[in-house]
């Protein structure tokens, strides 16, 4: 045996899973709502941006939560303010419901669109999305709500229409419809702190082959973990990274990477 071969393997450590806020827009200004509703003012987005970059944020998504309602275009001059400004991976969603709205988005720097309402209206867009900038290029976000039965419902317009169908037999279609990644929303959960709805972070994930996002409900580092065991391949947070205390005072922070790090046994 050669000095070479009895050498053990080199042990690198696992990567850490992508830990990503998520920022809403109403106005050009943050807010965040609670299941959808009563939204509080956050601040700035250009300072909440400048923040997170400076915290070393793995992703950001930005979303107009009221464009699509509004039936507005996104607010490019704001998109291309903050892509430009932002040393993050960036994902944008919201009043998008046209091929060239999405590419010109992309093309001001911004690495992900994000369909919510178009997934229905118009199935076709995210293949044809897909089809030029990559399957990498398309998140198709599901807002979930869980009925009184146990089942769960997938909703639009923000939260305000039902679409047909079961999660995991939606997020299988939009899948095949080009969209590369699911961001699994539950509305239930969404602003509450109380912890993703794993149940529902299982569903999804064990029935689609692209990396799932969990989103609604975190409220510590401990609850990244347990999605990520649910089989999400990635975490999602608004509230957690821009309110402190029971008062929700305003505070924009971002876990130290060793803080998460420990919290997924990565390091």
């Amino acid at each position: 045996m050669t000095a070479e071969a009895a050498l053990p393997p080199l042990l690198l450590p696992k990567r850490r899973p992508r830990v990503i806020p998520t920022l809403l827009l109403k106005d050009g200004l943050l807010y965040k709502p609670v299941r959808f509703k009563a939204p509080k003012y956050v601040g700035d987005p250009r300072v909440a941006v400048k923040i997170f970059n400076d915290k070393g944020a793995d992703e950001l998504v930005l979303a107009d939560m009221t464009a699509t309602i509004e039936r507005r275009e996104p607010d490019y001059e704001l998109i291309k303010e903050i892509a430009t400004e932002s040393f993050m991976p960036i994902a944008y969603g919201g009043g998008i419901n046209s091929y060239d709205q999405a590419a010109r988005i992309l093309e001001l720097g911004v690495e992900k669109i994000v369909l919510n309402t178009a997934l229905a209206s118009t199935p076709a867009l995210s293949e044809k999305i897909a089809g030029v900038f990559g399957a990498q290029s398309v998140i198709g976000c599901l807002d979930c709500r869980k009925s009184l039965l146990g089942g769960y419902s997938v909703y639009v317009e923000a939260g305000r229409r039902r679409m047909g169908g079961k999660p995991e037999d939606i997020a299988q279609r939009i899948v095949g419809q080009g969209v590369g990644e699911i961001m699994l929303q539950s509305i239930d959960r969404e602003g509450t702190g109380q912890g993703y709805d794993l149940a529902l972070v299982r569903r999804v994930a064990g029935a689609v082959d692209v990396p799932v996002i969990a989103l609604g409900g975190a409220g510590n580092v401990d609850h990244f973990r347990d999605a990520i065991g649910a089989g999400a391949a990635a975490v999602a947070a608004g509230s957690m990274f821009v309110f402190t205390g029971p008062h929700r005072a305003v505070l924009i922070t971002y876990p130290p990477d060793e803080q998460l790090h420990r919290a997924f046994g990565t390091r």
